[in-house]
């Protein structure tokens, strides 16, 4: 029975690892894939040759060479997530430079050199790395090919959605809706980081700290309480203020209840106070993240972007709750998963502070030209 429970508990998180791993390169490899069909619009709109439009996606090819090897570097040193998540950034940031690109030369840098860093440090080829230290030799080959083939389905996925993007909204429009799918991805990461944590392991912190046992389940019972206050007052607040600034109030004040409740004695007090301001902030991301994605993309592909950035939120979820549990075990202590936390909360606010909200109306009423 031993042995079964083992064997389960190693096959579920490398399952776990499989899954996050096949999305990343699908939805990497997909909007890589997706630049043909800028081809004709963005040269004509630019007034740039098809010979710089080809430069440019030449010198993208390279730089994803060139860069992959320290990419594959890092990712051994510091860790695939940790690279991968820089890596997205670098993508996005790619994306919304190609879309200011005035000139050929402007596009060899954005689409070409920062563009093809960003696959690089994100793509499939980091991820394969990853399978290759975690799955067991004589299942590689299977996973290998399961993530070719989840790059190809990004390829799938992401052509027609990409070719509506373009013919209802523009080019430039189309290049911000895959920058912004990258980017609610990432916020959504650390969204499901927060609470799977807190959810799982905050009880036996409060142990370890030397509280009673019932303390961990009132904390638990209170935020789910101040949960509900949480969830209607941010559906209330999300129609009438700016949605990505109130994300990022959510996130900079996560972030700041974790920091005091690490930095003062954990009492049975502070520990309720604790769990009624993480109860307020619980859950209450999910309308607003629900409501930025049908306002940038419409409610026509709202089952597929918002599956896509609830599936980050889930593997937000999976890192923080093996997170802690690998760091207690090896440290005997949750702090450093607590002061990432922290850094992660500072991060995914900053990450919304740049996004402007526009209505799904006034795409409708602007088509491409």
């Amino acid at each position: 029975m031993s042995t079964i429970t083992a064997t389960r508990s190693i096959a579920r998180p490398l399952l776990l690892l499989i899954v996050a791993g096949c999305v990343i390169a699908a939805v990497t490899n997909g909007i890589r894939t997706s630049f043909v069909l800028f081809t004709l619009p963005m040269t004509a709109d630019l007034g740039v040759s098809r010979e710089a439009w080809g430069m440019a996606m030449a010198i993208q090819n390279l730089a994803w060479g060139i860069a992959q090897p320290f990419a594959g570097g890092l990712a051994d040193r510091f860790g695939t997530a940790k690279v991968i998540v820089v890596g997205i950034l670098i993508y996005a940031l790619g994306l919304v430079l190609m879309m200011l690109s005035p000139s050929g030369s402007m596009l060899s840098l954005s689409a070409g050199v920062v563009v093809g860093i960003g696959i690089a440090t994100s793509s499939f080829s980091i991820v394969m790395a990853a399978f290759g230290r975690n799955v067991p030799q004589e299942k590689r080959s299977l996973v290998f090919g399961i993530a070719t083939a989840a790059s190809s389905f990004g390829q799938f996925a992401f052509a027609p959605l990409g070719q509506a993007f373009i013919s209802n909204f523009g080019w430039q429009s189309a290049l911000l809706y895959f920058a912004a799918i990258l980017m609610l991805v990432i916020g959504f990461f650390v969204c499901g980081f927060h609470i799977a944590f807190i959810n799982v392991h905050m009880p036996a912190y409060l142990v370890q700290c030397g509280l009673p046992p019932e303390a961990g389940g009132w904390s638990i019972a209170i935020i789910g309480l101040f949960n509900i206050v949480g969830s209607l007052l941010s559906g209330y607040l999300g129609g009438r203020l700016p949605k990505q600034l109130l994300l990022a109030t959510i996130y900079f004040t996560r972030a700041v209840a974790i920091g005091l409740f690490v930095l003062f004695p954990v009492t049975e007090v502070t520990a309720y106070l604790f769990s009624a301001a993480m109860g307020l902030l619980w859950l209450s991301t999910v309308p607003l993240t629900a409501g930025l994605v049908s306002l940038f993309f419409g409610a026509r592909y709202m089952g597929l972007l918002y599956g896509m950035a609830f599936l980050s939120h889930q593997l937000g979820s999976f890192t923080g709750v093996w997170l802690g549990g690998f760091a207690y075990d090896h440290t005997g202590s949750y702090s450093i998963v607590w002061y990432l936390g922290i850094l992660l909360g500072l991060g995914s606010a900053a990450l919304h502070l740049p996004i402007r909200e526009r209505s799904d109306q006034s795409f409708q009423l602007r088509p491409a030209e």
